[in-house]
């Protein structure tokens, strides 16, 4: 810790729980953060400001102007020029907090990839939107004995519980079954309000100081639900883990040793997003100059975008597309065939 570092974080400092060793210890961190949606991105900015030493933001999607309402790091341009998630995260942070690295992963998170993006952090931190993200990233911490904290927001409701694997019970030994699709609320369908945001966003990173600075004994130790609407706060005290639950019981990590989807439909948005079949990646210059005598093109370094007046399609450089216009997956698997190659 620098003299200049003392001052910056002076306040936090001061704060007896955390004091220069917790300081130390954040600075020495590595977290990612699962989605850089509302949640994710409150989470961003308050660990970025705390002075976490290294943040991964790991999100699959671009901005667009219903997400200003309520994702915190984002402005007009970003939603006028379809800026990755994890990249106009990342570049705000870098203005915020100059002395910590940010690394965006402009990617889908899923069971290919997943432990690759979170073997090497000490902390995950859910900013996604269901329940099957949550499921996969709970695999892989329960696995490699990563602790993570679950977050939930829709409407004026939220949700939130920290998993210690071997200390706590783990995700589905709380929800041991996915919920049927259409079965939730989600911010599409319900919409959502900043206050529930900021609030289980303000629990989550609690939580996260706590662990990073070895406060294990602070922990709250529950599934807390809250709406802050009717200020109804519930708070259920966690008990040991389940030796029966599928994944920390019998280490069946179904949802990371199944890969099963090439296409998901975005639930709400009229949208699927397709997923190569290959991960060699896209060069879209090339993909530019080749659709450019044929549609209007929009690009920036990180995604094509063009439109064939019935679909509005944004292709990313790892060779995922985003087809707007559908909720067919057969209908944008095909379309993607097309325009980018099977």
């Amino acid at each position: 810790m620098t003299e200049e570092l003392n001052i910056r974080y002076n306040r936090q400092i001061l704060f007896p729980k955390i004091g220069k060793e917790g300081q130390r210890r954040l600075a020495e961190s590595r977290i990612a953060i699962v989605g850089c949606g509302a949640l994710g991105t409150a989470h961003a900015e308050t660990l970025a400001r705390a002075g976490v030493g290294y943040i991964r933001l790991i999100d699959r999607d671009f901005v667009e102007h219903t997400n200003l309402q309520r994702q915190i790091l984002f402005t007009e341009e970003d939603a006028e020029f379809r800026y990755p998630k994890a990249a106009a995260a990342a570049a705000r942070l870098n203005e915020v907090n100059s002395q910590i690295k940010i690394e965006p992963k402009i990617s889908d998170f899923n069971a290919r990839n997943a432990e690759d993006l979170l073997s090497d952090v000490n902390l995950v931190i859910d900013g996604t939107d269901n329940f099957e993200t949550r499921y996969l990233i709970n695999d892989v911490c329960v696995k490699a004995g990563i602790p993570w904290i679950y977050g939930a927001a829709v409407s004026t409701y939220g949700a939130t519980m920290t998993i210690r694997p071997g200390s706590t019970p783990c995700l589905r030994c709380i929800f041991a079954e996915m919920p049927p699709a259409g079965s939730l609320p989600t911010c599409d369908t319900a919409g959502v309000i900043m206050p529930i945001i900021l609030n289980i966003s303000s629990i989550q990173t609690s939580e996260a100081i706590k662990l990073l600075c070895g406060a294990f004994e602070d922990l709250h130790n529950s599934l807390i639900q809250l709406d802050i609407w009717n200020m109804d706060f519930r708070r259920i005290k966690l008990e040991v883990p389940d030796k029966d639950c599928p994944c920390c019981g019998k280490r069946n990590f179904e949802f990371l040793n199944n890969f099963r989807q090439e296409s998901t439909v975005l639930c709400g948005r009229n949208a699927v997003q397709v997923l190569p079949r290959n991960t060699a990646g896209l060069d879209l210059e090339q993909l530019a100059d080749k659709l450019k005598f044929i549609y209007p093109v929009e690009q920036n370094r990180f995604l094509v975008r063009f439109s064939t007046g019935e679909f509005d399609i944004s292709v990313f450089a790892d060779g995922r597309a985003i087809i707007k216009g559908t909720d067919d997956q057969a209908v944008a698997k095909s379309i993607y065939a097309k325009f980018i190659g099977a």
